[in-house]
């Protein structure tokens, strides 16, 4: 009865997870096709209003007080996480400009080899000789879908790279936050933090939008709350460990909203460069897993 109990909350972690997953890609898509008449960054400062206007009533409905919600006692790591979010974010954006969907989300899965590198000077973890292999053969993977030299290289193809390192602060920072903060005080200072570092950039890039592209705006942030609102919800139910790897669905689904919108069809290259840096993210979590495991014995 235990194990049926395990199983139930299981899968309903993996829903939860699934459905946030196929909200961000979603989120992806209506930018992608936003990015040909807005900057990246006032995508991202949109993105981040609708964000703060849905967890204003989220946190309304839950009865949680703006005192109660302010209260961390690590306000400069609360304050810097979500500028590592910003960048992220603002990258991927401005890389959809000119990459397709799949592609540029291939790339951005180099996120978890470079929070291992990361975790090492930062988090002071020991990373073995196995991980370290993961991040060599994931980042040739990234290399065989950008192609240097080939047709699709160009500096641009950078960008979602650059927001994966972005990404890995932002966890890497997470992490940290985790072990002393609440999660609806991070989720507070996320959506707040996006919206105060992006409005002090979006007056150099500003465009006035209609009122319909201000709506998108304000709905890609209120699908973006729904996706960290379901996050959170997975995590009750199931470790963020077992979790982890269905974020690689995502792959799947930017295959299918990039072939509908864009008629972008992924190519023979990026299958292999993705299920090679696939491969070497759910190796990296393997490894890290059964590390933390022989650290808890001892």
């Amino acid at each position: 009865m235990a194990s049926l109990n395990k199983t139930h909350y299981f899968l309903k972690g993996v829903l939860f997870f699934m459905i946030a997953i196929f909200f961000i890609s979603v989120v992806d898509t209506i930018c992608k096709l936003y990015t040909k008449e807005f900057h990246a960054i006032q995508i991202v400062w949109g993105y981040f209003l609708g964000i703060n206007i849905t967890l204003c009533v989220f946190f309304l409905i839950k009865g949680k007080k703006l005192s109660e919600l302010k209260n961390t006692d690590r306000m400069i790591l609360q304050l810097l996480r979500p500028a590592f979010l910003v960048c992220s974010i603002s990258s991927l954006f401005f890389g959809l400009k000119y990459l397709p969907l799949a592609e540029a989300t291939a790339i951005g899965f180099a996120a978890p080899l470079f929070i291992t590198v990361l975790s090492v000077p930062i988090l002071k973890e020991k990373v073995g000789i196995h991980r370290w292999c993961a991040v060599v053969i994931g980042l040739v993977g990234v290399l065989i879908i950008i192609r240097p030299g080939g047709d699709f290289w160009q500096l641009v193809s950078i960008m979602p790279l650059l927001g994966a390192l972005f990404f890995a602060l932002f966890q890497i920072l997470t992490r940290l936050l985790s072990v002393t903060e609440k999660t609806h005080t991070t989720l507070f200072y996320t959506g707040l933090g996006g919206l105060v570092w992006s409005s002090i950039i979006v007056p150099f890039v500003w465009v006035a939008p209609s009122q319909i592209d201000f709506l998108i705006f304000l709905a890609t942030g209120f699908l973006g709350a729904l996706a960290h609102l379901c996050m959170i919800n997975a995590f009750n139910f199931a470790e963020a460990s077992l979790l982890a790897p269905f974020n690689y669905t995502k792959l799947l689904w930017v295959a299918i909203l990039g072939y509908l919108v864009f008629d972008d069809i992924p190519s023979l290259e990026m299958w292999i460069g993705a299920g090679i840096i696939v491969s070497a993210g759910l190796y990296v979590l393997y490894r890290e897993k059964k590390y933390r495991l022989i650290k808890a014995k001892f």
